[in-house]
């Protein structure tokens, strides 16, 4: 079983910067499409950003987060980051890390939280 471990998280002020990491165990990493999601309390899980396989060469973002978040991978270390800037309040939330192409088979790690707060 793929385990999927997320760090990173913490309490910062608005307009601060947090860099979430999510270690996983996947075999053949390079090959999945990896995304972070995230769950504000209340609210359903929604996918924040999608970077391609391999060289990760293309990346989407939800546009709350456009210009603001930036998703990148590391193959060998098997492991995909968000730089998150210029945070909101409203980006509160846990933030997971998944393959959309998976999620039916991996099982969700336990997020980290992030808080945005003065």
């Amino acid at each position: 079983q793929v385990q999927l471990v997320e760090s990173g998280g913490g309490l910062v002020q608005p307009g601060g910067s947090l860099r979430l990491s999510c270690a996983t165990s996947a075999d053949f990493f390079n090959s999945y499409v990896m995304a972070w999601y995230r769950q504000a309390p209340g609210k359903q899980r929604e996918l924040v950003a999608q970077i391609t396989r391999g060289a990760g060469d293309t990346k989407n973002y939800v546009d709350s987060v456009k210009g603001r978040f930036t998703i990148t991978r590391d193959n060998p270390k098997k492991t995909v980051f968000l730089q998150m800037n210029s945070l909101k309040p409203e980006d509160t939330a846990v933030y997971y890390c998944n393959s959309p192409q998976m999620v039916e088979y991996w099982d969700w790690g336990q997020g980290t939280q992030v808080t945005v707060s003065s």
